[in-house]
């Protein structure tokens, strides 16, 4: 409720479809590395392990770039900010896939989608 409700305005379409793409390959590359990762350490395979936790990794990195660039694109103001703050969120997830908390992902990809509503 109140003025964080509804959908943003201006070039938001374009915007909001760039950043949710980018959260979802984000959070799909998350999940399918992560069952990698759980199963290469079940085979002892370093290798694949750290393979799979670089790709997490860079997945991360790639979704909070683009959330950064979608925010300075970002004509309506609760949207840049919205984009901003959730980059920042990214970052601050880390590249320690252990530490990384799904739920988080997840509302972080909710709240872009609530401002985003079509």
């Amino acid at each position: 409720p109140g003025a964080g409700s509804g959908a943003a305005g201006g070039n938001a379409p374009e915007v909001c479809a760039a950043a949710q793409r980018a959260g979802e390959t984000a959070v799909r590359t998350y999940v399918e590395e992560l069952g990698k990762m759980v199963a290469a350490v079940g085979a002892n395979d370093a290798t694949a392990a750290r393979t799979a936790r670089d790709r997490i990794s860079t997945a991360l990195t790639d979704w909070r770039s683009t959330l950064r660039h979608e925010s300075t694109r970002a004509e309506d103001a609760q949207l840049k900010t919205l984009l901003a703050d959730m980059a920042a969120e990214v970052g601050t997830l880390g590249t320690d896939v252990d530490s990384i908390d799904e739920t988080e992902l997840d509302r972080l990809r909710q709240r872009l989608d609530q401002l985003c509503a079509r």
